[in-house]
């Protein structure tokens, strides 16, 4: 079978699964209405998906690499559709959380099974293909956010969930049915490419890849530009109520801020492929910065205003998750690449937790954001300062014996003498 075929079907579950996350700014207050639970009590929901979907991802993508992953996407159809069928109907905070973390499981499957298909089928095309899969799951919300408005405002936020949560469940089930892994060992590269990640060709597996010091240094970046675009995605609504954003305004920014992050993570990862992975993530992060601080500073100027500003918010943070996915494959290999992402993809999990519960907490105690969003910029001026010192940095190597040479070379070595 084709292998755009298979990435066509990745893209389709993540377009599905990219609704959990980014349509759900809509479903904040409709739910504080119908239940009486304040901001930050809904809000750590959202901290509650996040966290379950990045820190499940370890285990699912071991899995993955060695069961394949057809019945892991199939198992995330059944997960979301529960999950996130279910949440308007919870009845207490518990079981609002129990069933949004739940739907989390499942979109970490979906997310794992894809960006996978990505690495390994597209060797030669990294940062593309998994730019497309990312931006599905960025903008993909843009397609259904006047559809989830529609049926909120006909019907009220219980069916939507219910409805939603079934439509979107089947349609990643059946996605599911076309995803396999490569055949052992692989697809190699084109020749001439144009390839612009550096690496050894070595593959390392997860353990091999935790005793490095440039995993860290990539786990610690991504942590920090993670953070500013996880508040934007969750907050929006609240953020633009503060600054007495009107209606119609809103509902352009939540359509633009989805395809600006789909576009964004398209566009960044081809670049990466042409300039290379750390100038790329210097350009991008940097700018990152800049724009948060419009959102606190220009954004309150006018309905316009604040639209273009979180357009932009959102056009320079998605990326993150075509580039360190890209450059992980680039410098540990594509072999391993469902496991080796899962582990550095739970930073999402650490960053909804400022994102979410804490970045709403610190609203309601001072009265601004400003606070979180100028936090934010300043992390992501750090990860992009931290991008150059990674492209300096030398690559890893998996174990040397006492002459300084790899053990796979002394043995070749060897034989040859022999």
């Amino acid at each position: 079978m084709n292998r755009w075929l298979r990435l066509s079907a990745a893209m389709a579950a993540m377009t599905m699964t990219g609704n959990l996350q980014y349509a759900w700014t809509l479903f904040v207050h409709p739910i504080m209405a119908g239940t009486g639970w304040k901001l930050s009590e809904v809000q750590w929901g959202f901290t509650f998906f996040i966290a379950c979907m990045t820190w499940v991802m370890p285990l699912s993508g071991w899995l993955i690499d060695r069961m394949g992953p057809r019945v892991f996407m199939s198992a995330a159809g059944v997960l979301c559709a529960i999950g996130w069928g279910s949440l308007g109907h919870a009845r207490s905070l518990p079981q609002f959380y129990l069933l949004y973390s739940v739907a989390g499981i499942g979109n970490a499957f979906v997310y794992c099974c894809s960006i996978a298909a990505a690495l390994k089928w597209f060797p030669d095309k990294r940062g593309l293909a998994s730019g497309l899969i990312a931006g599905c799951y960025g903008s993909g919300a843009a397609l259904f956010i006047p559809v989830f408005s529609h049926l909120i405002r006909a019907t009220d936020y219980r069916t939507t969930f219910l409805c939603t949560g079934i439509g979107l469940g089947a349609l990643v089930v059946a996605a599911g049915q076309v995803l396999r892994n490569p055949p052992a060992g692989g697809l190699a590269a084109a020749p001439g490419s144009g390839k612009k990640g550096r690496g050894r060709g070595e593959e390392f597996n997860s353990w091999q890849m935790l005793r490095t010091p440039q995993f860290y240094m990539l786990y610690l970046m991504m942590l920090m530009i993670g953070i500013g675009g996880l508040m934007a995605t969750a907050q929006v609504a609240p953020v633009a109520r503060n600054y007495k954003v009107g209606a119609t305004a809103l509902a352009i920014a939540l359509s633009l801020n989805p395809i600006g992050n789909g576009v964004g993570r398209v566009f960044w990862g081809w670049a990466s492929d042409h300039i290379g992975r750390e100038w790329t993530m210097f350009v991008a992060f940097f700018l990152q910065s800049i724009f948060l601080v419009s959102v606190v500073t220009v954004g309150r100027w006018g309905d316009v205003w604040f639209v273009v500003t979180m357009a932009l918010v959102f056009l320079t943070w998605g990326e993150l998750y075509v580039l360190f996915p890209a450059v992980l494959a680039d410098i540990f290999g594509s072999r391993h690449a469902a496991s080796n992402y899962s582990i550095l993809y739970s930073t999402k999990g650490l960053s909804s937790i400022l994102a979410g519960g804490l970045a709403a907490a610190l609203f309601e105690r001072t009265g601004s954001w400003n606070y979180a969003f100028h936090g934010s910029a300043a992390l992501a001026l750090c990860a992009a300062i931290a991008a150059l010192g990674l492209r300096k940095a030398p690559l890893p190597v998996k174990g040397r014996d006492r002459e300084g040479m790899p053990p796979e070379a002394r043995l070749r070595s060897a034989g040859a003498r022999e």
